[in-house]
């Protein structure tokens, strides 16, 4: 199983964990210590399965807004946004258990033209002020069919550490990642107002592969 890169220090740290409490309760307890190494291991064990990196083969898009997590849509809405559209957008909001691949992915192709990073609370990620309160990233990128489309990496009780990986210039191409949300967290895709949504409230996405919607120039 291939590991994303930023499990390293992560990985490194409970490995440390894991051997000295092992010992410990080897040490102190004999047999007994297996009634904590043992659940120790099954969580040892999701720490690698987090970080894991699935093989995709990745298409190339123009239309097609894709998925940009593996999760579940929790939210479809006409909202305003008003970091960078400053108007109305449909909003598509998709929460990622500790149990989901954690890799961010461009939802279009086109071109970053805006990119900040928010600090913030660490709101618990479902609740529907996470998106401007919580510390969060926000990217827009000038799509293929001349759209302006927002996403937005949130930060989640649990999730305390945003990595994004791009900047202003950079070409996107739907599909590629372009951050890492470590332990659980949301992203938000911000669309223009008449573009056909094709994915529905409690759908199951695959980041990359899943079309959630289509705009046509």
């Amino acid at each position: 199983m291939k590991l994303h890169k930023e499990s390293k220090g992560t990985i490194t740290v409970a490995s440390i964990a894991f051997i000295i409490i092992a010992l410990l309760s080897v040490y102190y307890l004999e047999i007994w210590g297996l009634a904590i190494i043992i659940p120790l291991l099954l969580v040892y064990g999701l720490v690698f399965w987090f970080f894991r990196v699935p093989n995709r083969d990745i298409l190339d898009h123009k239309e097609n807004v894709i998925a940009p997590v593996d999760g579940k849509v929790v939210m479809i809405k006409e909202v305003e946004e008003n970091e960078f559209i400053k108007g109305k957008a449909i909003q598509i909001s998709i929460f990622m258990s500790p149990l989901n691949v954690h890799i961010c992915r461009y939802p279009v192709s086109g071109n970053v033209i805006y990119k900040k990073y928010h600090p913030g609370k660490y709101l618990v990620a479902w609740h529907e002020k996470s998106s401007t309160e919580n510390e969060r990233t926000t990217v827009a990128v000038e799509s293929l069919t001349h759209h302006q489309v927002v996403f937005r990496q949130i930060a989640g009780y649990v999730a305390r550490r945003i990595v994004m990986k791009c900047t202003e210039g950079d070409v996107a191409k739907a599909g590629h990642e372009f951050g890492f949300i470590k332990f659980g967290s949301r992203m938000d895709v911000f669309l223009p107002i008449d573009t056909e949504i094709t994915c529905k409230i409690g759908d199951k996405t695959k980041g990359g592969i899943d079309v959630i919607a289509k705009m046509t120039e």
